[in-house]
């Protein structure tokens, strides 16, 4: 019989295996170009001014994707020292080589147990898109927080986005796609809220600011 951690590490697998090279060689137009303004509501454009706002120069990505965000988005200066921590080897791969005039730390980890690192502290703390990918409850998710909080600077930031099915208008194209997405194991976030993600952060963050735009909420805590 498989345990509550054995089954909980086989979401985690399912739920990162899907990106593979050829999905991400389709993630930036499908994703970023057509699902995030057509059925999240949430334009690429203002995930992109959220990096910008919140980017620093000694910086944590969690979650990489392909590494669109690092790879356009606006550092403080040009001598950015940035650490990748992903599970999945291919986007830790595809993010490393897209940014690789920064010559990125690259950490393999599941962010839902005890991570170590080498490097930080880090002044900002990306995770964009992850949350909604992770499994189990929102309430349990956040415990991400509690791994990444002690390698976070004085004053540092850690924000990010997560696509919520609780207390955000969904068209019914979105939540057929999130029907869909649970059900395969590549989202699981169908009880997630807006009320669930402010209390968790607010849990452990002084100074929490969540904005909803479409079905993402794009958060920042201190």
């Amino acid at each position: 019989m498989r345990t509550q951690q054995d089954r909980v590490g086989a979401a985690v697998m399912a739920g990162q295996a899907v990106y593979t090279r050829r999905t991400l060689d389709l993630y930036d137009v499908v994703v970023l170009g057509l699902s995030n303004a057509l059925i999240w509501k949430c334009p690429t454009r203002r995930l992109f001014g959220h990096y910008n706002e919140y980017i620093s120069d000694r910086h944590l990505d969690v979650g990489v994707g392909t590494g669109w965000f690092l790879d356009h988005c606006r550092f403080p200066t040009d001598r950015a020292d940035i650490t990748l921590l992903d599970l999945n080897p291919v986007c830790l791969e595809r993010a490393s080589a897209r940014i690789e005039r920064y010559a990125p730390k690259i950490v393999r980890a599941n962010v839902l147990e005890p991570v170590e690192l080498e490097t930080g502290p880090f002044d900002s703390i990306g995770l964009n898109y992850l949350l909604h990918c992770l499994p189990g409850a929102l309430e349990q998710k956040a415990v991400v927080f509690d791994h990444l909080k002690p390698f976070l600077a004085p004053g540092g930031v850690v924000f990010g986005s997560t696509l919520l099915a609780e207390g955000v208008e969904r068209s019914g194209m979105a939540r057929a796609l999130m029907r869909f997405y649970n059900a395969k194991g590549i989202f699981s976030n169908q009880q997630d809220s807006v009320e669930t993600l402010r209390r968790e952060l607010a849990i452990r963050f002084e100074q929490v600011r969540v904005e909803i735009v479409g079905c993402a909420a794009l958060f920042a805590a201190r």
